[in-house]
């Protein structure tokens, strides 16, 4: 089942996000990585933010994360989404990679089981046609 409404889209990979999106398809999670810096960003990008190198590789996030902040949504937006009312919506965090976070949803937490530096861990929530979503459950250990 999925977290918000299976009405609702999933995101289009776009042009610089396809393999983001593939790495997805396989369930890992795995975040663009300059080659020449080492700095990792998301969204994918063609050109490195830091040092405008080309040169690209992929980095594995860690399996758990860190919520970094989190809003907890009241009023739909979309009449799709009225009954998974409330839903959160958090920024995760992940260890080695820093300056970068991961928009997405925990979707086993009421408003109340969230805190910023909570623990998560990914899972994967699948779409249409098979896509596969990162989302995240706390991490109860």
């Amino acid at each position: 089942m999925s977290y918000l409404s299976s009405l609702l889209p999933f995101p289009t990979p776009s042009f610089d996000a396809a393999e983001f999106w593939h790495y997805c398809s396989k369930r890992q999670l795995m975040f663009q990585t300059c080659g020449e810096c080492a700095v990792s960003r998301h969204p994918p990008v063609p050109v490195c933010p830091n040092c405008n190198s080309k040169s690209t590789t992929w980095t594995e996030a860690p399996h758990v994360g860190k919520i970094f902040s989190y809003t907890v949504v009241y009023n739909a937006s979309h009449e799709a989404i009225k009954d998974n009312l409330p839903y959160n919506i958090v920024l995760v965090e992940f260890e080695g990679l820093e300056d970068l976070r991961l928009v997405s949803n925990v979707v086993d937490a009421k408003p109340a089981d969230l805190a910023i530096g909570r623990n998560v861990e990914v899972i994967w929530e699948e779409g249409p046609g098979g896509q596969l979503l990162p989302r995240f459950k706390l991490n109860r250990e």
